[in-house]
């Protein structure tokens, strides 16, 4: 019951900045979720020294573009798909898996590259080595996940949600990237 206040006190704060600036709400959050996801990613692998570049670029990740790209498509499925229409959650999770995804996957692996400080050619060919992989696995593991997401959490908390499953993507996605340096530096 002493926890109950704190937190009831932290979830209206947080509703009413969701409310009153969803945007930057939205971005403060990817950001702090990219970061602990780096970070636990980090920790899992038994890394000695903490990437900081690493960390800032997901940070970074985060803030511009993992609250706001979302934030517009999720607005943009809701004014686009009638929500009432027959099959309108087949209709939304088909926009999302196989034109949203796709595009935000590559868009996420390259720009958390030069973000990292990494050139554009090297960000293409870490692109490359990743891409199919991660967008596979995404449509494998997360498709049930992301039509949960569509179907049953009020649209206002879609873009939360689906940051918190990107916790779990990032720590996925940052032991895919290890394992391709790994094999790169052994070539």
């Amino acid at each position: 019951m002493v926890l109950s206040k704190p937190l009831y006190d932290f979830l209206g704060f947080y509703f009413s900045n969701l409310f009153n600036n969803p945007i930057k709400t939205k971005a403060i959050s990817c950001c702090v979720i990219a970061s602990a996801g780096n970070l636990a990613s980090q920790y899992l692998a038994g890394n000695k020294i903490l990437n900081q570049r690493s960390l800032l670029a997901y940070a970074l990740f985060g803030l511009l573009f993992g609250g706001t790209i979302p934030h517009y498509f999720y607005g943009f499925l809701e004014r686009t798909v009638n929500q009432d229409a027959s099959f309108a959650i087949v209709k939304n999770l088909v926009i999302e898996r196989l034109i949203y995804s796709p595009l935000y996957q590559a868009f996420s692996l390259y720009m958390i590259a030069r973000l990292e400080g990494k050139s554009h050619k090297e960000a293409l060919v870490q692109l490359q080595s990743l891409y199919w992989t991660v967008l596979a696995s995404s449509w494998k593991y997360l498709t049930l996940i992301q039509m949960l997401n569509l179907s049953v959490v009020p649209p206002m908390l879609r873009v939360l949600i689906a940051n918190l499953i990107g916790f779990f993507w990032t720590i996925y996605i940052a032991n895919k990237r290890r394992e391709q340096q790994k094999k790169s530096k052994k070539q």
